[in-house]
């Protein structure tokens, strides 16, 4: 059985039945379960927040993360097609979850709806969980009787999207965690080992091999100017960051480079084609117009590259260009995917051919992962024998001669 949640004091501030300020304290689960009881009271919450001598607690809670959202499309339809009502249903989803954030909103969208909302509106209103697709897609089902339908077909992209994020990011992540490794045992060489070894030679006298004496240099001069060569680094690290978060223009060219780097940016590219195909596909599943697919479907490809192509595709679109020939002309994708599309135009299955072309890609982006992975490990290996191997072997080449002369 699950571990049951640790109960909080909660404080808030809200407003009676009179409209008369109240300001006090409740013990609950959750914030929703905090404002369920206060509303259950006649108070209506204004403010409510963990106490300060509970703020550990808080920090206890997770994030929503996008797995919790595919969980929730996916176990939405499954109660759905069970016969369950909607507003039983977000109480059996936000019941059976142990995160406090993913069951507050849960919780804030069942009492939208509660209150007259509908599904699509209520996710409308929380954006960093639910993008441009997501809400579409439920206003679609919403619409047209089939919502449960359009949950499970959200909840097959969404879990193919994010299996394959974990790919690609698992993919990049490992040579960068090997240059940090590279680097701290580097540094821990030359600040601590180096040193003893230099001592060592002064006392014996003659002249150092040109390989051990650039080491001892480099180590001397990281030991005097650590600190500048560490701030240097911080305020690197944080310009690159904020220059990434604040600067579209930093970010769109960040993402144009991907594109281009030997081994990363082919996967990069399929990855990219990969989405488009799918989004699109599920897109017009549910029945949307392709201009107005358009949209979400250039938000989803995830690099600016795709999704100007995206956008000139609209454009084409929407003057009477098929949707093939449009592709074709903005030159990104490639021929098997614009022939596929061609296909499914002329035969009247685009969803199924676009759902094919998106297996295809995903297949390959596996593949390039998995051969990725037996690239990089004797690239690294190979690495980390120059760098490691090399600074050992500059301190013990002046033992050897010496050992030589003996």
């Amino acid at each position: 059985m699950p571990a049951a949640k640790k109960e909080i004091t909660y404080v808030y501030v809200g407003k009676d039945k009179s409209g008369k300020e109240r300001k006090g304290e409740e013990i609950a689960k959750s914030e929703a379960a905090a404002k369920k009881i206060l509303r259950d009271k006649g108070i209506t919450p204004i403010k409510v927040k963990p106490k300060p001598n509970d703020w550990l607690a808080a920090l206890n809670s997770k994030p929503v993360e996008p797995g919790d959202i595919a969980l929730f499309a996916r176990q939405m339809a499954t109660m759905m097609q069970a016969g369950v009502p909607l507003l039983q249903s977000f109480d059996l989803v936000a019941g059976g979850h142990e995160n406090p954030n993913f069951v507050k909103l849960i919780k804030e969208i069942k009492a939208f709806v509660e209150a007259g909302g509908t599904m699509a509106d209520g996710l409308r209103e929380h954006p960093e969980h639910f993008d441009s697709l997501f809400c579409n897609l439920i206003e679609a089902g919403e619409q047209a009787g089939i919502l449960e339908s359009l949950l499970n077909k959200l909840a097959d992209y969404k879990e193919k999207s994010e299996a394959m994020k974990k790919k690609i990011k698992g993919a990049l992540s490992y040579p960068m965690s090997i240059m940090v490794i590279a680097g701290v045992v580097t540094t821990i060489l030359l600040v601590y080992v180096v040193p003893v070894f230099s001592d060592m030679f002064e006392s014996f006298g003659g002249e150092l091999p040109a390989l051990t004496a650039a080491v001892v240099v480099m180590s001397d001069y990281m030991i005097a100017n650590w600190m500048y060569i560490l701030g240097t680094i911080i305020v690197l690290k944080n310009v690159f960051k904020q220059a990434k978060k604040r600067s579209v223009a930093f970010q769109n060219f960040l993402q144009r480079l991907s594109l281009k780097l030997p081994m990363f940016g082919p996967l990069l590219t399929k990855s990219a084609i990969a989405r488009f195909t799918r989004t699109l596909a599920t897109m017009f599943a549910a029945g949307t117009p392709l201009v107005e697919a358009m949209n979400s479907v250039a938000g989803a490809t995830g690099n600016i590259v795709f999704y100007e192509a995206t956008m000139q595709i609209k454009a084409d679109v929407s003057t009477g260009i098929t949707l093939a020939e449009s592709m074709r002309d903005s030159g990104v994708f490639p021929n098997m995917c614009v022939q596929m599309t061609q296909i499914g135009e002329e035969s009247g299955n685009i969803d199924q051919m676009l759902n094919k072309v998106a297996d295809y890609y995903e297949e390959e982006v596996d593949g390039l992962v998995e051969s990725l992975a037996s690239m990089m490990e004797p690239m690294i290996m190979a690495f980390l024998g120059v760098v490691i191997g090399g600074l050992v072997l500059a301190m013990y080449m002046p033992i050897f001669a010496m050992g030589g002369q003996m």
